[in-house]
């Protein structure tokens, strides 16, 4: 373990701690640009996350045990899929762990363990969005599994930091696989995050929302938790389709000089993909719930596709 990767490590985790509420305000403020709306502040995020965590949590009268300790559950899960994910460098110390099936299952324990929360209660909302959540999760963990396993036969490895080494150092090609892979992919972010058109992380309708059912009951601290892991969430998505689509710029191992060079390029991409987010959520309109699956079916149809045009073109 080398005193660089060590740097690489922490400086990944303080980028995703301080960018994740930045991509989610730029998101929110492009997309009501373009919606010819007054656009909030882009540091908007982080005066919320400040007046959260000065207010007082207030809990339910027969919250268990668990429905305190799983915001700092979540929130870790989100950290630690953030660090495993090579944002800035391939030289990680958790590489061993920045499996693909790892990080997957990283999203379901989180999904789990928030869905009991809002059981936990026993409110009609908080067990109507946790039903809602564990439905999008099983359709939506096949389809990323699909895509993670597509980029994975290329490299033939599902280590992560293999990927993008494969991937960032070979000669430019193109990939029929891929490209399908990447529409799955961006069907599956947009469900996994809550975003236009599955879910809309704006709205309070009792009947439509996913995401915003499950944090009704938190206040104060608890729910400045949740909301930073919704943004390191929708942070680890983009660095992942970032990572696995279009992975230049991330820098290799015992070379300080390019992960000097990685921070601007990753906020560069950031931004770039946070205004193509902000535009198909401003083009498309909310589907109805009963629609969802056939949504991601379609997503893990695709990856399928991408599956099966990789063995058949013998991409290695």
């Amino acid at each position: 373990m080398s005193l660089l990767g060590l740097i690489s490590q922490l400086l990944a985790i303080i980028a995703a701690l301080v960018l994740a509420p930045l991509l989610s305000g730029w998101v929110n403020q492009w997309r009501a640009r373009l919606q010819n709306k007054s656009a909030p502040g882009l540091l908007q995020p982080y005066r919320v996350l400040h007046k959260l965590f000065n207010k007082e949590s207030v809990l339910a009268e027969h919250a268990s045990p668990l429905f305190r300790v799983v915001p700092y559950i979540v929130f870790g899960c989100m950290v630690l899929a953030s660090a495993i994910i090579p944002t800035l460098s391939t030289d990680l110390p958790l590489s061993p762990a920045a499996d693909a099936i790892a990080l997957v299952g990283l999203f379901a324990l989180a999904r789990v363990f928030i869905s009991l929360a809002a059981m936990d209660v026993g409110t009609a909302f908080g067990t109507l969005g946790a039903r809602r959540e564990m439905l999008v999760g099983f359709l939506a963990e096949p389809a990323l599994l699909m895509v993670l396993f597509c980029a994975s036969m290329i490299s033939r490895s599902t280590s992560l930091t293999t990927i993008v080494e494969t991937l960032a150092h070979r000669e430019l090609a193109i990939y029929p696989s891929l490209l399908v892979a990447g529409v799955a992919f961006t069907m599956v972010s947009l469900a996994e995050n809550a975003r236009v058109p599955v879910d809309n992380p704006e709205t309070h309708l009792e009947l439509t929302m996913i995401h915003e059912a499950l944090i009704l009951e938190y206040s104060g601290r608890h729910l400045a938790l949740l909301e930073w892991a919704a943004s390191l969430k929708l942070f680890a998505y983009s660095c992942m389709g970032l990572a696995l689509f279009f992975p230049w710029g991330v820098a290799e191992a015992d070379a300080p000089f390019e992960l000097l060079l990685a921070l601007p390029v990753l906020i560069i991409k950031l931004a770039i993909g946070g205004i193509f987010l902000a535009c198909v959520e401003a083009v498309s309109a909310k589907m109805r719930i009963f629609r969802v699956p056939e949504f991601l079916a379609t997503a893990f149809l695709l990856a399928v596709i991408g599956l099966l045009v990789n063995i058949l073109l013998g991409t290695s």
